[in-house]
């Protein structure tokens, strides 16, 4: 988790060190990502980083976890019924979102390589998802397929979420 160090440093440094951890992360995969790049770009010493941050995941983390809160309101799993038109609303927006953010390559770095290097951020998901109902967990699994087809693919994503629709409107009325 971030450190006070960091979240109490001045905003300029702070912005500093926040983009060239975007610049870092969204040119190198985590497991190719480096601290020394990282502090060198930034003007830090070495030891500043880690007073920042645990190690390079926990700065990984906190850069991602930055960009999800600023392009996605998260799905409130809380409601009782299954909701097909939340769904594919959340992800058409997503998607919409990250074509027009400064963390689109961040995220599709993510999706490509860094969502399966994470294997606690894996486990912890895998919990949620033990829990959710079948429509719910169906749901889910169509729609960040979607999401992931239709980044990677921007000229067919009109098609990759009529097909959401579609599928979500199976679900609907199982």
């Amino acid at each position: 988790m971030v450190k006070q160090t960091f979240i109490n440093l001045n905003s300029a440094k702070k912005q500093k060190i926040e983009q060239v951890m975007l610049d870092e992360f969204s040119n190198y995969a985590l497991n190719q990502a480096n601290v020394a790049r990282i502090v060198k770009e930034a003007g830090i010493a070495r030891g500043a980083f880690y007073t920042y941050f645990d190690d390079l995941e926990d700065a990984y983390l906190y850069v991602y976890n930055k960009a999800m809160l600023q392009i996605h309101d998260p799905i409130k799993m809380d409601k009782p019924e299954f909701d097909a038109d939340l769904f594919y609303k959340m992800a058409y927006e997503l998607v919409c979102n990250i074509e027009k953010s400064k963390y689109k390559k961040l995220l599709k770095k993510h999706m490509l390589v860094n969502e399966s290097l994470l294997i606690h951020n894996f486990q912890l998901e895998n919990q949620k998802a033990i829990h959710m109902d079948t429509k719910t967990w169906s749901a889910m699994v169509l729609t960040h397929e979607t999401i992931k087809l239709a980044l990677f693919d921007l000229e067919h994503k009109e098609n990759y979420f009529r097909k959401l629709k579609q599928g979500l409107d199976c679900l609907r009325r199982v």
